[in-house]
């Protein structure tokens, strides 16, 4: 086993949050502040002397060991506490699996787009030019709606046919 020298101000940190915090690294001695700071714990760290702990550092077992002092050690759940927790985390994975059900898009029945809807199940299907008519859109504003909110949104199938000589007409399949 081989011993780790550490730096004063390491040995004085590791040794306070062993002491005084519960492993938790909130002190640093007065003349460690901004970039030595980081220095400081970025050296630490790379010799695995700590480890983060949330939005801070903790001692890891390395530097409990690098000053000769026990490690904590962890309390292990009872057979029947760990039954438990398996039981509640397969609880928890069963939701997780489960697909989400995606909620049907709704019009309402006075709307423009149930008009436009209406209009394109009638058996003689309906043109742009009467699309824009009856709603007061503009031609890209309707061929946008037939993509983006009927096809899209609400899965409608839109077919056209154009006849000879004729303008192209619309209809939901």
């Amino acid at each position: 086993m081989t011993t780790v020298q550490l730096t004063p101000a390491q040995h004085a940190i590791l040794a306070y949050a062993i002491n005084h915090t519960a492993g938790k690294i909130d002190w640093f001695p007065d003349n460690i502040k901004g970039g030595a700071r980081k220095k400081v714990l970025d050296g630490m760290f790379n010799r695995a002397l700590i480890t983060p702990d949330g939005d801070g550092w903790c001692v890891a077992a390395e530097g409990y060991d690098a000053l000769g002092m026990k490690r904590p050690t962890i309390p292990q759940p009872t057979p029947e506490v760990d039954a438990e927790l398996e039981q509640a985390v397969a609880a928890a994975e069963a939701t997780w699996t489960q697909a989400p059900t995606k909620a049907k898009p709704r019009t309402r029945d006075n709307s423009k787009q149930a008009e436009v809807i209406r209009m394109l199940q009638r058996p003689e299907g309906a043109t742009i030019g009467q699309i824009c008519a009856a709603t007061g859109w503009q031609a890209h504003t309707v061929r946008g709606t037939f993509a983006g909110a009927f096809k899209k949104k609400l899965g409608l199938t839109i077919v056209s046919d154009k006849p000879q000589g004729g303008e192209r007409v619309y209809r939901i399949a």
